[in-house]
């Protein structure tokens, strides 16, 4: 399986955390890194907008 996301790509998370809306950070985010799939086969992310840095999973985000 692919990621559908590159390094670099700006995406957005679908649906932001209560802790992400709270603290003012970015809607934008970067792509950082394509991490491997977990158990269940879906792919992780590590995307960063400012300083805030967070692991996502692929269903979790999308293009901007």
């Amino acid at each position: 399986m692919s990621h559908k996301f590159k390094v670099r790509q700006m995406v957005r998370l679908q649906q932001p955390g209560f802790s992400d809306t709270r603290a003012g950070a970015a809607s934008v985010y970067e792509v950082v890194r394509l991490m491997p799939a977990d158990q269940t086969g879906e792919l992780f992310y590590r995307i960063k907008s400012g300083v805030v840095e967070r692991a996502v999973r692929e269903s979790e985000i999308r293009g901007t």
